[in-house]
Parts: C-alpha cells; structure tokens; sequence
C-alpha cells in the first residue's frame, strides 16, 4: 500500500492546504511534501522488483491489483505497481515538487493555499502516472495532470499565462485523444483475445504470434503500425519533439519558476515514459521496422531544439529550447533498442529532470532579484549571487556532458547504445546527434560569459542579493544530486537495467516474426531522404 499512501498522503495535503488560510499554506505544503521524499526513498531502498513490469516472468514491487469494474466486455482493475524504470522517476517526483514547493515561497504572494494546493495535487497525479497499470487508470491519472498545470501557468504566470495555459492544455489534450485512439485500435484489433486493459495481459496477448487482427481492411501489421503511429504523435506532444514543440517555449516563459521545474523535470517525462511503455514495449516490433524514421524525428529535434536555443536571448527560453533537444537523446536511445540504449534514455530522462530543475531554479532567482532574463541586460553577477553562478554554471556544464556528472552518464550510455544498433546508418545518424552537444556547448558558454562573468552591470534599479535559504537549499540539494549520479551511476542504472534488457530480449523473438516488406518500407523512406 506504500504507492496508496503516496499518492493519499498528497491528495490529503492538497485539500488541507487548499483550506487553510494564506500565511499558513507555505509551510505546510512544503512538510507534508516531506512525507512523499521519505516513502520513496524507503520504497527506493527496500525496492525488490524483477524485470519489467509489462512483460511475462516480472515480479513487481509495491504492486496492487483490485478487480474495480466492468465496461462493456473489459474488466477494469485498479493495478499499480513499480519496476526500475518507474520507480526512479517516483523518487524524482518527489524530490522535485518538494524542491519547487520550496522555491516557491518568495516569488508566489498572492493565493498561495491554491497555489500550494495545485502543486500537491499534481505531485499526486504523476505519482499515479508512473505506478498505474491498468489503462484506465493510468488515463485518469494522465488526464488529472492537465488540470493543476493549467491552472498553475493560467493563474500565476507572466503576462501572457492565458495564452500559454490555452496552448499547453490545446496541444496535450488533442494529443491524448489521438494516443486514445491509438490505443483502442490496437485492442480492437486483438479481438476477443483480450477482455481487460490491464497493461500486462495486453502486452502478453500481443507477445502472441497472429493476436492482432485485420481492421477495415487493414492487415494485422498495418493496425499495429497505425496504432503505433498515432500513439507515438499523442505521446511525441508531451516530450515533445519537434514539429509539435511550439508549446513548451510558451508554457515555460510564462509559468513561474517552481512550474517550470516540475514542467521540464517530469511532467515531460511523462511522454518518454510512455513511448517506452506503450510504443517500445507493447509493439517493439514495428518501432524496429521504422526505426529509421524514428531516429530522423529524434536527430531533427536534437539538432533544432539546439539550435533554436543558441538563437535566444531570454535565459528560460534557451533553457526551454535544451530540454527539447535533450528528449531527442531519450527519442535516440529508445528506438536503439539495445540495453544501453534503453538504460541510456531511462538514465537521461532521471538526469535531464534534476539538470533542468537546476537550471530553471538559477534563473528564477535571477529573474526575481534582477527583474530580467534577457542576456544583454546584465553581466558580471557571479561576484553578487555566487551560489545562483555555480548553479548555473554546474547546470551548464552537465547539459554539455562534462564528466562525473549525470549528463555525461546519460549521453555515454545513449550514444553507446545507438552506434551499436541494428538500424541503417546508425554511426552516422548517432554522430549527427552528438553534434548537438557541439551546440548546447556554445549557447551555454555564450549565456554564461554574458551574464556571469566581466564588469557587473544590470540594467535595472533593483537591489542585486545574494540569494534566500528557500532559494540554495534547492540548488545545492540538486547539484549534490547531479554529482552523485554521474560520479556513481550504479545508484540508479542497475535498477534500470534490470526493468529494460527483458525488453532487449523480447525483441530479438518478435523482429524475427516481422514482415520484412515494412522494414524495406521504412529503409527506403529514410535512404530517399537522405540521399
């Protein structure tokens, strides 16, 4: 019952905080948060699950599962349960809405029990997305995570916060209903094979040669196919990976600071997760067949997102701009389909959440002790706020993957894995990719130079301070966290591996029964393209 009381514990202390007065809100909010870091990381070290949840001969951790109701012919279960892919992004979870709780208390003045109230429940959301099992529940927690955030950029964001919380709730929730359908197809499909959502019974009928069958005239591997696609356009939203990206600039400008960390730090994992899940283990036969394509998605966003942010001038757009690029490593890593590709992007999915939540709290105490983001506005502030330059320039040099810290980890298993894989052009595409860290070099070196560094200048009348307790303690928590993962990676990636190389093995089984005729299809698209 330890995920229960998690995500009880938070639901309780949602609607207590909602109803206390202002002045009290703070604090409690941030002790009850407390809760949440300490069961996980007691479920972190009592963990003893076995292979991956979804697949056959897994033994999961914390693992609940109630006969709940009946739709039409399926069975609903209330099922949660953990793996070591889920259960790092829980302790994530946790650490970081503690951690934006906290960095909350000087920028949010004005209705903070709503405040503090929304940041609860969405902690209780992703805390369900990430231990759900059944689809049923795992959508409701998936659905409830829209509904905190939106009021969260809509109410106390910048000067355009309707325009952004309209445009994040537009674009996810058409993505969700295009993954719906997706979804549903692909269980239409298996015909009476099937008469539950639970994620394992689906994963275990699909294992099954000739479970799917044809669809409007459809054969089996173009339904699969279809429903592979559309899964992966409503999940690529969340990531998101371009072209369908143009909401996050907009929804991180305008969110306050403790928003953006939770945005970049999980809420976007919330669509790798899935891709792993639903794409790249239920159908890892087709994301092996159009591997191509897939990877060319995941260098295009690489490369782009960088590039769009060495283009910017305002600190959190350029942060914004790296974190769509950062996915493309995870995008990269999964379609690798080798142990330390999968690994990898499990690994850099933890890593980019603690190295974005760094880097977006070092420029909200900027922005709240300057006024400014915009680079040309200051230089020279590492003399005043020493603390809020180490921070960034620690944030700085882990996006560029500099060793003993997490991102150096994350992207050594990811290209690892990618210049080993089976697909096409996989040295090339993988170089390519690296490329990138060519680029994040240069936009972050090219915003520290300006803003840390030489005469101080800002062209604003404030007070430049050193920063509050609320603000360092996060920082420090954060960087101790980002050294720690990259200087002994074991903490997390023997748990992770555990979860993943099942899924390696799997597939070796079921490439093997894959039309050859759509993995041509997908070579020739891609070689056309790149000749």
């Amino acid at each position: 019952m330890m995920i229960e009381l998690l995500i009880g514990i938070s639901l309780v202390g949602a609607a207590a905080v909602f109803l206390l007065p202002d002045k009290y809100s703070a604090r409690l909010s941030f002790g009850i948060s407390l809760l949440p870091i300490l069961g996980s990381l007691y479920m972190y070290a009592t963990f003893d699950g076995v292979g991956n949840a979804l697949l056959e001969g897994s033994t999961l951790a914390f693992e609940t599962k109630i006969n709940w109701l009946s739709v039409g012919p399926y069975e609903l279960f209330y099922h949660v349960g953990l793996d070591g892919v889920s259960m790092p992004l829980i302790v994530l979870t946790t650490i970081l809405s503690t951690l934006a709780i906290l960095s909350a208390w000087t920028p949010i003045d004005e209705r903070q029990s709503q405040f503090y109230g929304l940041m609860l429940l969405m902690e209780a959301s992703l805390i369900g997305v990430f231990a759900a099992l059944d689809f049923f529940v795992w959508f409701v927690f998936w659905e409830a995570v829209l509904i905190p955030m939106y009021f969260l950029i809509g109410v106390w964001g910048g000067p355009r916060r309707k325009y952004a919380a309209i445009k994040f709730f537009v674009y996810t929730n058409v993505a969700s209903l295009v993954m719906f359908v997706g979804f549903f197809l692909l269980v239409f499909g298996l015909g009476d094979s099937i008469q539950t959502l639970d994620l394992p019974a689906i994963a275990g009928a699909l294992s099954t040669p000739g479970a799917v069958g044809s669809i409007a005239g459809m054969s089996p591997n173009t339904v699969k196919a279809v429903a592979f696609f559309l899964m992966f356009a409503g999940f690529a939203v969340k990531v998101p990976v371009v072209p369908v990206h143009t909401w996050l600039p907009d929804a991180h400008v305008e969110a306050p600071t403790p928003v953006s960390v939770i945005l970049a730090g999980v809420l976007l994992k919330m669509g790798t997760y899935a891709l792993l899940r639903f794409n790249f283990t239920l159908l890892p036969e087709i994301a092996q067949q159009y591997a191509l394509i897939l990877v060319a998605i995941a260098v295009l966003s690489v490369i782009y997102g960088a590039l769009l942010a060495l283009a910017q001038q305002d600190l959190k757009r350029i942060v914004a701009y790296s974190s769509v690029s950062s996915m493309g490593y995870v995008i990269l890593g999964l379609v690798a389909f080798t142990l330390y590709g999968l690994g990898g992007a499990t690994f850099q999915m933890i890593s980019h959440g603690l190295i974005s939540g760094l880097l977006f709290l070092g420029v909200g105490v900027i922005y709240n002790t300057t006024h400014t983001r915009m680079v040309g506005d200051m230089s020279g502030l590492a003399d005043r706020m020493p603390v809020t330059a180490g921070a960034i320039v620690t944030g700085s040099f882990a996006y560029m993957g500099l060793p003993l810290m997490s991102g150096f980890v994350a992207e050594f298993l990811v290209f690892s894995g990618s210049f080993s894989a089976d697909f096409a052009y996989a040295p090339l595409l993988t170089a390519i990719a690296m490329f990138g860290i060519v680029i994040v070099a240069g936009y972050y070196l090219f915003a520290m130079q300006r803003t840390l560094f030489g005469q101080f200048s800002v062209s604003t009348d404030y007070e430049i301070t050193r920063a509050s307790v609320h603000d360092v303690v996060p920082l420090v928590v954060l960087i101790v966290l980002i050294i720690a993962l990259g200087s002994v990676p074991e903490l997390v990636f023997d748990m992770i591996e555990g979860a993943v190389r099942p899924m390696t093995e799997l597939t070796a089984t079921q490439q093997a029964d894959a039309g050859p005729e759509m993995l041509g299809l997908g070579v020739s698209i891609l070689g056309g393209v790149l000749l």
